[in-house]
C-alpha cells in the first residue's frame, strides 16, 4: 500500500506532533478544494447492510467512529468522513483557549503500536470551534462533541464550565461526552467522584433543553470498587459510557517508555478496555450504551468490543498506524466477523460475549 511504502515512513520520519499537524494541514487543505471529499473517498466502499445500526436515537452508517482527540478544534469535520468513518467525536473542547503541556507531548511507541501524549487539552476554544461547525453545516455523519475542562478551573467551578461550554456547541453536536477521565490535565480523574460528576451531569441536563444524548468517558485505571459505585448514576443522569480513556500504565511497552508520563493508547490498552467494556455492560445489566474505545486495530478487535457490550467503538491509534484505508478495512472485516456467526446487524451481537440473554 502506498501509505505503508511511502506515507509512513514519510510521516514517522518526523516528530509525532509535527507529524500530526501535517496531516491535519493536507486534510483541511483537501477540505477547501471542490473535489477534495471525491479525491479522498475513491477508494469508499458501500457500508454492509449489517453495519447499519441505530443508537441513542441517532442513526449510523456504520459503527466505527473517530475517537476524541483527533480533530481537537473542529477543523475537519467536513472531510473526516470520507475515509469511511460511521461517526466522529470532535475535541476534547475546553470552554477558553489554552496552550496545553508544553512540547514535546506526543510519542510514538512503534515496536508496541502505541501512542503516549499528554497534550493537555490543546485547543483554541468553544466559540472558533462553534463557528467552524456552523459554518460546516449538516454533517453525513452524526457528530460527537467531547467536552474537556480549562486546567486552571477549579473543582467547584467544573460544574459551570461545562455547562457554558455545552451550551456553546449545543446547536453542532449529535451527542456529547464529558471528558473526566484524560490522564494530562492535573486532578481532572477526581471529577469522576461520584458526588462531583452528579453536579457536572446536572448542570449540563440543566441547560440540554433540546435533551441531546450526554456521555461520560471513564478511564481504564479506575478502581472497581469505584466503577460499582458510579454505575447507578451514570445509569441515571447519562445516556451512555465512554469505555475508555488512555491508561497510565505501561505494560506492554518496552521498560525504557515507562519514565515518560501521559496516557498510553494503542495495542497495549485493547484487552484492558475490552475487559472495561464488559464490566460497565454487566454493572448497567446492558441499559446504557457504551462506546468502545482502545486499542481497536482490526474488525476483530472491533467485535470482541461488541460482544463484550459496546454499541459503537471508537478508533485514533489505529489510524496512526494504518492509514487513511484502516477503516474501510476494519469495516470490512467486522462485516466478516458478523456474518460467520450468524448476526444480521450490530445490535444482534452487542453483548453476547457475555452468554444467553
Amino acid at each position: 500500500m502506498l501509505y505503508d511504502s511511502i506515507l509512513r515512513p514519510a510521516l514517522f520520519g518526523l516528530d509525532a506532533e509535527r507529524a500530526h499537524d501535517s496531516v491535519v494541514n493536507l486534510l483541511c487543505v483537501l477540505q477547501r478544494m471542490p473535489l477534495g471529499y471525491r479525491l479522498l473517498s475513491l477508494a469508499e466502499e458501500e457500508n454492509a447492510p449489517s453495519l447499519q445500526t441505530e443508537v441513542l436515537g441517532l442513526k449510523f452508517p456504520n459503527p466505527v467512529g473517530l475517537a476524541a482527540g483527533f480533530d481537537k478544534d473542529c477543523r475537519m469535520a467536513g472531510i473526516l468522513p470520507a475515509l469511511g468513518f460511521g461517526f466522529l467525536e470532535l475535541g476534547s473542547i475546553t470552554l477558553r483557549p489554552q496552550p496545553g503541556n508544553p512540547r514535546p507531548r506526543l510519542f510514538r511507541v512503534v515496536g508496541a503500536e502505541a501512542i503516549i501524549n499528554r497534550m493537555g487539552f490543546n485547543g483554541e476554544g468553544a466559540l472558533p470551534a462553534a463557528g467552524r461547525l456552523e459554518a460546516l453545516g449538516r454533517s453525513p455523519v452524526p457528530l460527537g462533541i467531547n467536552l474537556g475542562l480549562n486546567k486552571d478551573c477549579p473543582h467547584d467551578g467544573a460544574p459551570r464550565d461545562y455547562a457554558e461550554t455545552f451550551r456553546i456547541l449545543e446547536p453542532f453536536g449529535d451527542y456529547f461526552a464529558v471528558n473526566v477521565s484524560s490522564p494530562n490535565t492535573l486532578g481532572l480523574r477526581a471529577l469522576q467522584e461520584k458526588l462531583h460528576l452528579e453536579r457536572i451531569l446536572r448542570a449540563i441536563q440543566d441547560v440540554n433543553t433540546a435533551r441531546k444524548p450526554v456521555l461520560v468517558k471513564i478511564d481504564p485505571d479506575m478502581p472497581p470498587e469505584h466503577l460499582k459505585d458510579l454505575a447507578a448514576l451514570l445509569a441515571c443522569l447519562a445516556a451512555g459510557v465512554i469505555v475508555s480513556n488512555t491508561t497510565l500504565s505501561r505494560d506492554g511497552v518496552p521498560g525504557d517508555w515507562a519514565m515518560i508520563r501521559g496516557g498510553l493508547s494503542g495495542k497495549p490498552l485493547r484487552d484492558r478496555s475490552t475487559r472495561l467494556v464488559a464490566e460497565v455492560y454487566r454493572l448497567t445489566e446492558g441499559k446504557l450504551t457504551i462506546v468502545g474505545v482502545g486499542g481497536i486495530f482490526t474488525g476483530a478487535d472491533a467485535y470482541d468490543k461488541i460482544r463484550a457490550g459496546a454499541s459503537l467503538v471508537e478508533v485514533y491509534t489505529g489510524l496512526v498506524y494504518g492509514g487513511p484505508g484502516a477503516v474501510r478495512r476494519i469495516r470490512r472485516e467486522l462485516a466478516a466477523c458478523l456474518e460467520r456467526d450468524g448476526h444480521k446487524s450490530i445490535g444482534e451481537a452487542v453483548g453476547k460475549g457475555h452468554g444467553p440473554g
